[in-house]
């Protein structure tokens, strides 16, 4: 078994312990730097981290590999990767990139293959001058989506 797999075994034992916790990204250098992010679906606390740290940290052994682990929620500015991101943060605001277009919507609902954004537009009156309000519907396939981030407004 090579140590990736090792680790990686580990890390998902550890979060099989932890239902709420989801993986975002496992990386492991050729110096043996171990980064594991995580998310939740009702967040990522300290003690989850630690938790998890040491239920890798402690099945390895330092005189087999020198190893170095890092386990880190993902902060607020990460773009969302997986559709249980997605799923965790209808309600919110999302800034979304496509190949032709950068979006600012309300996430309003995620499926396992697209995500949909509402909002509301002001565009020129189909009969006579001035514009009117109207409401903007897009669903995006997640294939289509080259960034997604949640917006914070204060």
């Amino acid at each position: 078994m090579t140590f990736k797999e090792k680790v990686t075994g580990l890390l998902h034992t550890a979060l099989e312990e932890r239902p709420s916790l989801f993986l975002i990204e496992l990386s492991i250098n050729d110096s043996n730097k171990i980064i594991v992010t995580l998310d939740g679906d009702n967040g990522v606390t300290l003690q989850d981290c630690i938790d998890v740290s040491r239920a890798i940290e402690h099945n390895l052994d330092r005189e087999e590999h020198d190893f170095a682990l890092e386990v880190a929620s993902a902060g607020v500015s990460t773009p969302l990767k997986i559709a249980r991101q997605y799923k965790k943060n209808i309600g919110r605001t999302l800034k979304v990139k496509t190949a032709t277009e950068t979006i600012k919507a309300p996430l309003t609902a995620a499926t396992d293959d697209a995500i949909v954004l509402e909002w509301e537009a002001r565009e020129p009156k189909k009969v006579g001058k001035g514009k009117e309000t109207v409401q903007k519907k897009l669903e995006i396939p997640y294939a289509d989506i080259k960034e997604a981030v949640v917006t914070i407004t204060f």
